[in-house]
This record gives structure tokens, C-alpha cells and sequence, in this order.
């Protein structure tokens, strides 16, 4: 896979994961469940490609492999 992907796959991982805070910090449930599944959708593209990304706490796949 090319440097590009990853790059960007992991540039959308990180804003993803600023825009959870910031759903959470809002009291926006719905916000937060979206993007938790838009977290989740990236780790697996991550992890299809064998791209190496930086792990936190709140990830968690339902069914990783």
C-alpha cells in the first residue's frame, strides 16, 4: 500500500478521533456513536491493509480479528 493511503488513513483516524472529543464534550450522543463507528470502519481498513496505526484506550472493534 502507498505511503499516500496510510498518510491519509491516519490523518482521518486522528480527526476522527478529535471530533468523538468534541461530540463528547457536547453531550452529543449521537455524535459520539457515529463517530466511534467511523473509528471503528478505519482501524479495520487499517488492519486489511496492514497499515500500522497508533492504538487508544477507547478503540475497540466488536469483532477484531
Amino acid at each position: 500500500m502507498t505511503d499516500v493511503f496510510a498518510e491519509e488513513l491516519r490523518d482521518q483516524l486522528a480527526q476522527a478521533r478529535l471530533d468523538l472529543a468534541a461530540a463528547r464534550e457536547a453531550g452529543d450522543d449521537d455524535g459520539a456513536d457515529a463517530y466511534r463507528g467511523r473509528i471503528t470502519a478505519l482501524l479495520r481498513i487499517a488492519a486489511r491493509h496492514s497499515i500500522k496505526v497508533a492504538r487508544e484506550p477507547d478503540d475497540d472493534l466488536e469483532d477484531e480479528d
